[in-house]
């Protein structure tokens, strides 16, 4: 084969190597996407005033005759409040129909008052029960009903005991032999003799009057007269004429009512701040526009875990006894106040986990938000957070806006393209 043969076959060849090599990469590169045409998105309506009513069309609601307006979606961002709640638009006429009012957070005192409830109770120091040294009789009662009122060295009974007699004439035979051994040596011993009978009676709570009268008069007396060690009222009594005592037996229980307890009850979250020394006010519903001042005396170191309170000891003077134990009043204990953004109480929502509070966005919008609490003084409670001073906050008909909140918050959800990012 010649020369001149070979070189149109090799031009060819080449031809066809460079038609291949621009198939390839045609082939490998990608294609262009298809345009997919995607449905508009099914418009649905809802009624403004009745968000639960919504169709797939224009119309009106079934409620109140409103005419239905377009769902977009928009409002899916709202939803993202806490705990599934959503910003509200309520109009001006419709707050007035509610009674919707809004109040701003505010800087006050905070934590200067503990207010509880509390009971009136005895003083359990100046409790007294009377006790015989000795077997004996119940001769003659001079106090004979429980709630008399003594005096302190009043007569209560007359106690016959046949030691008391005895006892008696000890006492008399030791003031003789005094008598017989003065100015002798054993002068000493008769006037130990002497102190020893008359300590003895002493020890049986005879009266130092009745002692002198024994030895001025000499004669033995039958019967001990058994005085009132207090003055108070009696409280208890099982002393009856004519039953038999012993020491163990209990015939009359004394309390000076002059000085009360008045018990308050304590929740948890305030016992940081309750110490002992702090004063305190007291009002009862029996005496309007009264007050009773004390001080917190004793604070118990347990939690009931029924009511999960701790007792409080407040000391309350009773000059007049017009005070009852059993009483049951109102008690304002005084603490260290401090300043705190406050808000009124009926402006928290407790949402279980959560406490949650509408503000006043303007422009009849509300937006829920989180916040956490602390002591409350009154009508009104700290916010430790999620508000700042000035804020405006729903406090009535909060619970109207917490439904329509949620509701929205529901329905947001539901809506065209709230799921989209």
């Amino acid at each position: 084969m010649n020369q001149a043969s070979s070189l149109p076959r090799t031009a060819a060849l080449m031809l066809l190597a460079l038609a291949a090599g621009v198939g390839g990469t045609l082939l490998l590169r990608p294609r262009p996407k298809e345009h997919v045409h995607q449905a508009p998105a099914k418009t649905m309506y809802q009624c403004p005033m009745h968000p639960q009513i919504i169709q797939d069309h224009p119309g009106d609601c079934p409620i109140c005759g409103m005419a239905l307006v377009a769902m977009d979606g928009s409002n899916a961002s709202d939803a993202n409040g806490p705990d599934g709640h959503a910003t509200v638009a309520i109009d001006l006429e419709r707050q007035q129909l509610i009674g919707l009012t809004t109040t701003a957070a505010v800087e006050g005192s905070v934590g200067g008052e503990i207010r509880t409830t509390a009971r009136i109770a005895p003083d359990e120091t100046r409790i007294r029960h009377m006790h015989v040294k000795v077997d004996g009789y119940v001769e003659k009662l001079f106090v004979d009903f429980v709630g008399m009122p003594v005096a302190k060295g009043q007569a209560l009974f007359t106690f016959y005991s046949p030691d008391f007699v005895s006892a008696q004439q000890e006492y008399l035979l030791a003031l003789r032999t005094r008598k017989a051994l003065k100015g002798g040596e054993r002068e000493g011993s008769g006037q130990e003799l002497l102190d020893s009978a008359r300590r003895r009676m002493a020890l049986w709570d005879v009266a130092p009057g009745d002692l002198d009268e024994l030895e001025r008069t000499g004669e033995v007396k039958k019967s001990l007269t058994l005085r009132s060690p207090i003055a108070g009222v009696v409280t208890a009594k099982t002393a009856v004429e004519g039953n038999r005592l012993t020491p163990a037996d209990t015939p009359f229980e004394i309390t000076d009512l002059g000085h009360l307890w008045a018990i308050a009850d304590i929740y948890e979250p305030e016992l940081p701040r309750l110490k002992v020394g702090m004063g305190a006010a007291l009002t009862l519903e029996a005496f309007p526009g009264k007050t009773f001042n004390g001080r917190v005396a004793f604070i118990d170191p347990l939690v009931d875990p029924k009511t999960r309170t701790t007792k409080a000891r407040v000391e309350i003077a009773n000059p007049g006894g017009i005070l009852k134990p059993e009483m049951f009043g109102e008690m304002v204990i005084r603490s260290q106040a401090r300043k705190g953004l406050v808000v009124p109480v009926d402006a928290v929502l407790d949402a279980g986990t959560r406490k949650i509070v509408f503000v006043a966005l303007g422009d009849g919008r509300f937006e829920p938000r989180e916040v956490r609490t602390g002591s409350s003084l009154g009508e009104t409670v700290e916010v430790l957070s999620g508000l700042k001073a000035g804020e405006n906050v729903v406090n009535r008909a909060n619970f109207l806006v917490d439904s329509e909140s949620r509701l929205k918050a529901a329905l947001a959800h539901m809506a065209p393209g709230a799921g989209k990012n």
